[in-house]
């Protein structure tokens, strides 16, 4: 596990290159990548954070947040540390861009860890999964050997070509879409948003259970035209994704006041004129996390924070008042 060789890279003159994600860092001899898991050793890209953890719980699954993935049931989460972005609102800073203590495991002792009753699988989660492909790819296959779920919270950076390995894996995923404006991408994040993009319909085009996140950052990507130009986008890949705009609060590097309420309830009316599930989060308000059937509007999935119930689904996930399908995989009536 010390020495463990990254599998997406490439020699060049002047270094190695990282082709894992769009950063595709050239990294010095003995340096690392912007996110600071590959470091060069010779003619070799080699991973530091194979295995290595900082956090491991057992969590709601509606906390990554999906709401629309096996309801109510818990599922253990990892995260290691590092990330591949640099946003200045960081809400998991202290381990994505500082250096906590780690733990190792291996995929197997993490497959063991999670073949308890009830578990629903692994949510690799807290810091950005993709820095951790290698690692999650290993654990896949011990985990579906056991009939667990495997679930990325991820921001979606990463290349087509070790999107296309490991999606096949994956059973669902949370993406953050962190605005619909290339430049705040590049000002507050160092990054672009057409590989977010890409990630999320190529996802859903494999028939990966997707959800999104926005976290609305008051005065910065919480203007109309910016919410609606995603949710038009979303609803064209498919407007069954549901869709999480998340209260910001100050983080990081980021002290700006929190995402005012009238700008939470009016990206909630836009996002919904275009896509069938959308919902509120960081408010404690249950009334904006609520499952309604997109027929008739009935209740059929009741939460109050992390507690979830369901109350109006036929076996199958149809509707109890109109027998409408509606998009929920796993539920249990």
């Amino acid at each position: 596990m010390n020495d463990v060789e990254a599998k997406y890279y490439r020699k060049m003159e002047k270094g190695v290159q990282c082709l894992l994600c769009p950063q595709v860092c050239v990294i010095a001899e003995g340096e690392t990548g912007l996110c600071r898991t590959r470091r060069r050793r010779g003619d070799r890209l080699a991973l530091e954070n194979y295995g290595r953890y900082t956090s491991m719980a057992m969590d709601p699954i509606e906390k990554k947040p999906l709401y629309h993935f096996h309801p109510g049931r818990e599922i253990l989460s990892i995260g290691g540390k590092g990330c591949n972005l640099g946003c200045v609102f960081c809400q998991n800073w202290g381990i994505s861009h500082e250096d906590p203590p780690t733990r190792r495991i291996t995929p197997e002792k993490l497959a063991d860890a999670a073949d308890a009753p009830g578990n629903l699988g692994v949510a690799f989660t807290y810091n950005e999964p993709f820095i951790w492909f290698e690692f999650i790819r290993d654990c896949a296959g011990p985990l579906r050997d056991r009939g667990k779920k495997v679930v990325l919270v991820t921001n979606g950076y990463v290349n087509p070509e070790p999107l296309d390995e490991i999606l096949p894996v994956i059973d669902a995923m949370n993406v953050d879409l962190k605005s619909f404006d290339d430049a705040f991408y590049r000002k507050y994040c160092s990054g672009r948003l057409a590989p977010v993009k890409r990630t999320i319909r190529k996802a859903a085009a494999a028939g990966t259970h997707v959800e999104v996140t926005l976290l609305l950052v008051t005065g910065l990507n919480d203007g109309d035209e910016n919410v609606g130009r995603m949710a038009d986008w979303l609803s064209e890949v498919d407007d069954a994704i549901p869709f999480h705009i998340s209260r910001f609060f100050p983080a990081y590097k980021l002290d700006l006041p929190p995402t005012p309420m009238e700008k939470m309830r009016r990206a909630y009316e836009i996002a919904s004129e275009k896509l069938k599930y959308v919902y509120l989060g960081n408010l404690g308000d249950p009334r904006y996390s609520r499952t309604r059937c997109p027929s008739c509007g009935e209740i059929v999935i009741e939460r109050t924070g992390y507690s979830t119930r369901v109350v109006g689904l036929k076996e199958g996930g149809a509707c109890a008042g109109c027998g409408s399908g509606v998009d929920i995989e796993g539920a249990a009536a």
